[in-house]
């Protein structure tokens, strides 16, 4: 494997905007995404809030700094490829950015070839070279997405039909998607040394940067599409000087588990609330395993039930150098004595130095 954890169990948590814009009024307008001086000073704002409700955790420790940061760590929503490739985005006070299908009418239209010729890119790019003049530098990153989330966002569910019945033309439509990835995240690593932060904070917890392929929609496909169309892009990415990794946020993770131990060097796997973490580890035994608990479960569980959840899938892991603990997209119905009980049931593992794990 290309990377290891700086620390044994990191833990991150994200908030989605409804959290945000109740807590500290943020709106996430479009200039949210692509006005330089918005970016720095709402990331800093964000850094600011977790500083003053859960720093002694560790969380908000940028919060003195003021980061030019090219994409919004602080949020998981990927769509700027989506916009960049055609599709109409419609943006929120209090919610991610939306994507609206662009259902084109076949798959030779695919507009991947001009994605860098968008408005979007340019003003991506625009914001980008701004604070980079500003600062000497830019951090952080943008999510990407995935081939087959950016497929359906182009082509809808007749993809699916197509998949099925038009098997050459959909495999040269997702290499096309596949090379216009690529060149972004090439891009990406080239000016900030990162590409995948905004997929999910706990890879900057590797002492390595990871590009973390956004997986979400193998939910809808059996494990032979899977290796029909899209293995044998992570098996090639694997093979990248960089540490790779799946980001797969369904519920059934292990269906997949033996198609992706074939992949040379999964370094990273994020691990959908639901998914059997001992069957995966099993299949895996090397890799960083980051266990994603249930925003939606969290609203209505105790503190102690969310300490004996994140107990037992830890203990099924294994491996405390190999396991991470994220909840992603928590709302504004989530308290704060709940996000306090993932902080302090890590902080507990790590000082019995896992042996609470064997107490239960």
């Amino acid at each position: 494997m290309k990377a290891q954890a700086k620390e044994k169990l990191p833990v991150e948590l994200v908030f989605a905007p409804q959290w945000w814009n109740r807590e500290i009024g943020l709106s996430f307008d479009r200039d949210f995404f692509f006005h330089p001086a918005r970016r720095v000073e709402d990331e800093r704002k964000m850094e600011r809030h977790l500083w003053n409700k859960w720093g002694n955790y560790g969380l908000g420790t940028d919060h003195n700094s003021d980061m030019p940061e090219v994409g919004a760590v602080h949020l998981a929503s990927g769509f700027l490829l989506s916009e960049m490739m055609g599709c109409r985005v419609d943006y929120f006070e209090a919610a991610p950015p939306l994507v609206i299908c662009k259902e084109i009418e076949s798959l030779d239209s695919a507009p991947a070839d001009g994605a860098f010729k968008s408005g979007a890119f340019k003003s991506f790019d625009g914001m980008r070279e701004a604070l980079k003049t500003k600062f000497g530098y830019v951090t952080g990153d943008v999510n990407w997405s995935g081939i087959l989330n950016l497929a359906i966002d182009l082509r809808g569910q007749e993809l699916f039909i197509d998949m099925n019945e038009d098997q050459e033309e959909t495999a040269a439509f997702f290499s096309s998607i596949a090379d216009m990835i690529e060149k972004f995240t090439d891009g990406m690593q080239e000016s900030a040394n990162s590409t995948s932060i905004s997929v999910n904070r706990t890879v900057s917890r590797l002492d390595a940067p990871v590009l973390l392929h956004s997986e979400c929609s193998l939910t809808m496909i059996s494990e032979d599409m899977y290796r029909e169309y899209l293995q044998a892009y992570d098996i090639e990415w694997s093979k990248k000087p960089a540490p790779f990794g799946v980001h797969y946020c369904g519920a059934d993770p292990h269906r997949f588990a033996r198609a992706f131990s074939e992949i040379p060097a999964l370094d990273f796997l994020d691990v959908g609330w639901g998914g059997d973490v001992a069957l995966l580890r099993k299949y895996l035994p090397k890799t960083f395993l980051n266990l994603r608990l249930s925003p939606v479960e969290l609203v209505r569980y105790s503190p102690a039930e969310v300490r004996e959840t994140i107990l037992r899938m830890v203990k099924q892991s294994g491996d405390l150098s190999r396991t991470g603990i994220c909840c992603i997209n928590m709302d504004d119905k989530v308290s704060d004595e709940n996000v306090s009980a993932i902080l302090e049931t890590r902080k507990e593992i790590l000082e019995t130095n896992g042996a609470v794990l064997n107490s239960r």
